[in-house]
């Protein structure tokens, strides 16, 4: 294993973003027994069998990211309303729609009959290997699927399969290089004896295949298509980043004046509490893992002080926006929020959400983007296209008092971004 720094090892899923560590392991409601400033699962069941929604109501609204009432104390906030913006959306062009399009044709191959084996094509293939007469670990597989010129094997493997055809079999030699990958085979000579399964090819772009494979009659308005569906991704993205922005601007002009230890303290057993589990998952111990990475105990002990301190300031900082503004978890936008939480994580409910990522990840998850939707419709947003300077025009998009309206652009949950970064990373796994 290969030295790292102490905040890259660290990164563990520390703050989930939208793609980052999405398939990592529950939190097991790690957080909610470290973290008593949110409501626990347990908790709203406790309330829901109450039987009345005014209750329930009163418990999400009593939900705070921090053990502190007087968050003034700790935390000087910036400027967050009125903020100066800009909305880049890059335009697409042909040429991207033309790669999106070249993309989903590899994603499709169609099998052939009668055909021999092309550089590019995906080959389905049993092959049993042996070195010096004998079997070797990895070195047989059967139905194993490879795109020739690409299979990772050897070259002259990849060779070897061209020019064959379904049914056919084929012994293949292949010298493995010194600095091969896998030292078990390195430097040595193989034999593998081939089997070709099923020949799939990318399918030519024509009329015929755009009309039995997508919801357009010809090339060209399948083009069309494509590049609609990438221009709002295209806004989407946009989106994204202007939320980033704003809370970046936010973040940068706010000032930290002390830490309410008692958060500081849960923060840190919740991270702890999380890296001790893959440590455990790589049957190692603490200490082991840390001596395998080249990190002392005192630098694993900043690096979770940091960690705690950035959730801990981002925390603060978002409670005391939605105190001052009354910003609640029950209210439309906030409903609006949740769905959009829902939607990128793919989950059916939110249920599903606490359950995997437990219920203090959520409850941050949603105060986040609630207060960056806030600061984002009280920005003056400037619209470009691209890196160009100039305003985009859109004279529907200006209000009255010449702010641009983002009550639809700007509706678009977190943004996907690495790092622990506290605005870009939504819920912690």
């Amino acid at each position: 294993m290969k030295k790292k720094t102490v905040a890259a090892m660290l990164m563990i899923c520390m703050v989930l973003g939208m793609t980052a560590c999405a398939g990592g392991k529950k939190e097991e409601k790690t957080s909610e027994k470290t973290e008593n400033t949110a409501e626990t699962p347990e908790k709203e069941k406790e309330e829901d069998s109450t039987g009345t929604e005014e209750t329930k109501k009163k418990a999400k609204e009593s939900v705070r990211l921090v053990s502190v009432e007087d968050i003034s104390k700790y935390v000087t906030v910036g400027e967050y309303k009125g903020l100066k913006l800009d909305k880049v959306v890059s335009p697409v062009s042909d040429n991207e729609a033309d790669v999106e399009i070249e993309f989903r044709l590899q994603e499709n191959p169609e099998e052939v009959q009668g055909a021999s084996v092309e550089t590019g094509d995906q080959v389905r293939i049993n092959f049993t290997g042996t070195i010096d007469g004998k079997s070797f670990e990895g070195g047989s597989e059967q139905d194993f699927d490879l795109i020739v010129g690409q299979s990772g094997i050897t070259e002259e493997f990849d060779q070897g399969v061209l020019g064959m055809k379904k049914g056919e079999t084929k012994e293949i030699s292949v010298n493995f290089p010194e600095e091969y990958y896998d030292s078990e085979v390195a430097g040595k000579s193989a034999v593998y004896e081939v089997t070709v399964q099923k020949i799939s090819r990318t399918p030519e772009l024509t009329d015929e295949w755009v009309a039995a494979n997508t919801e357009s009659k010809t090339v060209a308005e399948y083009r069309e298509a494509v590049k609609k569906e990438l221009q709002a991704d295209a806004e989407e993205m946009a989106g994204y980043a202007l939320q980033t922005q704003a809370w970046n601007q936010v973040l940068e002009t706010s000032e930290i004046k002390e830490y309410p230890e008692e958060d500081i303290k849960a923060a840190v057993e919740a991270y702890k509490a999380l890296n001790q589990e893959y440590v455990d998952q790589a049957q190692m111990d603490m200490s082991e893992f840390l001596r395998s990475q080249g990190i002392t105990e005192e630098e694993y002990e900043e690096e979770c002080r940091q960690y705690a301190e950035a959730k801990v300031e981002q925390n603060l900082i978002v409670q005391y926006i939605m105190d001052q503004e009354d910003l609640s978890f029950e209210d439309e936008t906030a409903e609006e929020v949740q769905k959009e939480l829902i939607q990128q994580y793919g989950a059916a409910d939110i249920e599903e959400l606490v359950e995997y990522y437990g219920q203090t990840a959520v409850n941050e998850s949603l105060a986040l983007l609630r207060v960056e939707k806030f600061i984002v419709d009280n920005a003056e947003i400037n619209e470009k296209t691209g890196g160009s300077a100039e305003p985009a025009e859109n004279e529907d998009a200006l209000e009255e008092d010449g702010m641009y309206d983002t009550d639809e652009d700007s509706s678009n949950p977190q943004a996907e971004t690495e790092g622990a970064e506290t605005e870009d990373d939504v819920v912690e796994g």
